[in-house]
């Protein structure tokens, strides 16, 4: 194995592991570290990329966007409540750094209007 097929499965490895935190932890967001992971996996192995995409935890999070099918609005609310959340958290923070929280805030209403009107929205599956 090379080293970069290493770092790349470390990391992906890592990605994986405060993806699932993030999928119980309402405060950090399962989303991005899943597709460092998926993004990781793909570069690093083929055995462990189609593992990966086997999983439940990418089924439900990631498999309709990658498939460009979009999100759920289930989905795509929880990570803009997460989001939403880390950024005050950091705006706060920042109170006396005026030109930071004007950064937090463009940042933060681009997030917003790009899963609102940039993610399609599908239905959920029916049962």
């Amino acid at each position: 194995m090379s080293v970069k097929k290493f770092l790349l499965f470390v990391v992906g490895c890592v990605g994986l592991v405060l993806g699932a935190i993030g999928a119980v932890v309402p405060l950090l967001p399962a989303f991005p570290f899943l597709m460092l992971s998926a993004f990781c996996f793909a570069k690093s192995s083929e055995r462990l990329h189609a593992w990966f995409t086997g999983a439940a935890l990418y089924q439900k999070n990631l498999e309709g966007f990658v498939a460009g099918k979009g999100m759920d609005w289930a989905t795509k609310v929880r990570v803009m409540m997460t989001v939403t959340i880390l950024m005050s958290i950091g705006f706060v923070m920042m109170h006396s750094v005026r030109a930071g929280q004007l950064v937090l805030l463009c940042v933060w209403v681009f997030h917003i209007l790009y899963f609102c009107f940039g993610v399609k929205t599908r239905r959920p599956a029916a049962e």
